[in-house]
């Protein structure tokens, strides 16, 4: 039998607040277990929450970066569960009435097709506590730090139909959270992370099948790997005339597999019902125009005046526009070098970003910044150094070595584009190589980069190539 999968993402971007959704401790990364917990993240009795309005803004821009509906009237529930991370014994989240309802996203997929997704919801909602295993022998360890940072957990429809399709998807949200700086999508860190519905069916048939939930997956490799684990065990578990269980599941990256956690709970397991310690969230139509005057050009939109602007292909301008830091870099170059933005786009695609994926930085790390690589391209241009000789130094420029003018007079790296110097050259290899200039004269038209090689070799690649090539057809033609 033919099986067809069917995918749903719940991803969980934490909101980039300084303080927490319902108070005013700090959400800071990276602090001493249990020290930015504050009466309200504990539970204890007698304290209110009180709302970030920042994160009600921020849920706003999400929604219309996607085209959804804001919802003018939202309610918090309380999600009733006891784990020892949840202090509360519940979790306030937003149940019924979310803030974002019915969006729609658009992604790329592999053959050059586009696919549009849709998107259930997006809610707001306060995140858990972490316990703590590998430090404590025969106990856990809790660290409520986390208790209270505030989430935006975006629902899709069961739209996706293979794991990389998943994936595309929960890039394209993660650029977008991170082009509208509601997220610093810092996976590393769980402030984007994901949950995987995942079941399947026999090909043609309109019922979905028995679901299971892939909890807490934080990389674009673990959920397309995670997924098609579970794709596997679900195909064999049907195909060995087995039933699949309705439950939540763990990756192990380390063993590749899937393995049950527990029994998947239904809404009405949690008992939700609105909070009685928070009024409704009601917004307005100026609240809501005040943010669409706030968005930033989003990607789709700034790809298009890329290829259209610039006249780079759809590719190009989809990986420029993959960030928006990327996309800022780029415009920063061609600015600075006054048009040529292939010449750019390639850099900075090529030898810039191999750079960065090699030494595990991020663009805005990097050692060369937008107007050190544009002064380069602009030495490439005025034909004071070669495309070859670039890359050389690119690297001196990338190891601190300062800008490209003082790397070339450093290092005496400057073209030669004197027309004598270049034919004196030229002279000595054909007297060097009588034989392959007779093949060459012969009718061997190959052997030219044979000659353009030993010139470069003899000026130690300083030769404009240009220049090299033109005069060694007019004296190999003699």
């Amino acid at each position: 039998m033919k099986w067809e999968c069917v995918i749903g993402l719940e991803i969980h971007a934490q909101l980039a607040t300084n303080s927490k959704i319902f108070s005013a401790a700090s959400t800071a990364y990276g602090a001493p277990p249990n020290t930015q917990a504050c009466a309200v993240d504990l539970g204890l009795p007698g304290v209110l929450p009180v709302l970030n309005a920042e994160v009600v803004r921020m849920a706003a821009k999400f929604g219309l970066a996607i085209g959804a509906t804001v919802a003018r009237r939202s309610v918090f529930a309380r999600k009733n569960y006891f784990y020892p991370d949840l202090p509360k014994g519940y979790q306030i989240s937003q149940y019924e009435l979310p803030i974002v309802e019915h969006g729609r996203l658009e992604i790329e997929l592999d053959d050059g097709s586009s696919k549009t997704i849709g998107i259930t919801r997006a809610h707001l909602e306060e995140d858990a506590g972490k316990s703590l295993h590998e430090e404590f022998q025969d106990k856990t360890g809790i660290d409520l730090n986390r208790a209270g940072t505030p989430l935006l957990e975006i629902v899709s429809e069961p739209d996706l139909r293979s794991a990389k399709e998943a994936v595309a998807y929960m890039k394209k949200i993660h650029s977008l959270v991170r082009y509208l700086a509601i997220c610093d999508g810092n996976m590393q860190e769980g402030s984007f992370r994901c949950d995987a519905n995942v079941s399947i069916r026999p090909v043609g048939q309109a019922e979905f099948g028995t679901r299971a939930e892939l909890k807490n997956i934080n990389s674009f490799r673990y959920v397309e790997r995670a997924i098609n684990i579970e794709i596997e065990r679900q195909t064999d578990v049907l195909e060995g005339g087995g039933t699949v269980v309705q439950e939540t599941r763990l990756y192990d990256p380390d063993k590749n597999e899937t393995r049950s956690m527990r029994s998947k709970e239904e809404a009405n397991d949690y008992r939700y019902f609105p909070d009685p310690d928070l009024l409704p969230l009601e917004i307005d139509d100026a609240f809501i125009e005040s943010v669409r005057a706030s968005l930033p050009e989003l990607p789709d939109a700034k790809k298009q005046r890329f290829m259209h602007a610039f006249g780079l292909s759809a590719y190009d301008a989809g990986v420029l526009t993959a960030s928006r830091e990327m996309s800022d870099y780029f415009e920063s170059v061609v600015g600075a070098v006054g048009g040529e933005a292939k010449l750019c786009a390639n850099w900075i695609m090529g030898d810039l970003s191999a750079a960065l994926n090699r030494d595990g930085k991020e663009i805005t790390e990097s050692p060369v910044d937008a107007a050190m690589l544009a002064g380069m391209l602009k030495r490439i241009l005025d034909n004071t150094i070669s495309g070859k000789i670039a890359k050389d130094v690119f690297e001196a420029m990338w190891a601190g070595e300062g800008d490209a003018d003082t790397v070339v007079e450093r290092k005496g790296l400057k073209q030669i584009t004197d027309t004598g110097a270049i034919e004196t050259i030229i002279d000595q290899v054909i007297a060097a190589n009588p034989a392959q200039v007779e093949q060459y004269r012969a009718g061997k038209d190959k052997l030219i980069g044979f000659f353009v090689g030993q010139v470069m070799k003899l000026s130690k690649g300083k030769a404009n190539p240009a220049q090299v090539n033109e005069l060694l057809l007019k004296k190999l033609s003699y």
